[in-house]
């Protein structure tokens, strides 16, 4: 349980351990020419996110897990950016298949959470 502090705090401290956990996912993930380090936070921040909203977390838990860390962990700009550079590399069917994958996946993970907690 998160104590009750001024939500800038919360947001920026979890939004700090993110873009450190994202970071160290980009060190350790990689494919060469498919960005699944991408792939792999969008979907586990959907998962986290969607698991803490599920289990009726609190408001500050939201701020800190949900704004903060999982705000920082995934990223909507990072995957644009490689669909569209996948895209002009000419490869439209790999791109084609980022774009669908981080959507479908992502919204899978968010499913799979409510499942898990949602029914707990």
């Amino acid at each position: 349980m998160i104590p009750d502090l001024e939500p800038a705090h919360v947001v920026g401290t979890g939004g700090a351990i993110g873009a450190l956990l994202r970071h160290w996912v980009y060190l350790h993930v990689t494919w060469e020419d498919v960005p699944v380090a991408t792939l792999a936070v969008n979907v586990i921040g959907s998962f986290l996110f969607g698991a803490a909203v599920f289990a009726g977390a609190g408001e500050s838990t939201i701020q800190f897990l949900g704004i903060g860390i999982c705000g920082s962990f995934t990223t909507f700009s990072s995957f644009s950016v490689e669909t569209v550079q996948i895209w002009e590399r000419g490869d439209r069917k790999l791109a084609a298949i980022n774009a669908g994958a981080n959507l479908l996946v992502s919204l899978a993970a968010i499913g799979f959470a409510w499942l898990l907690v949602g029914f707990a």
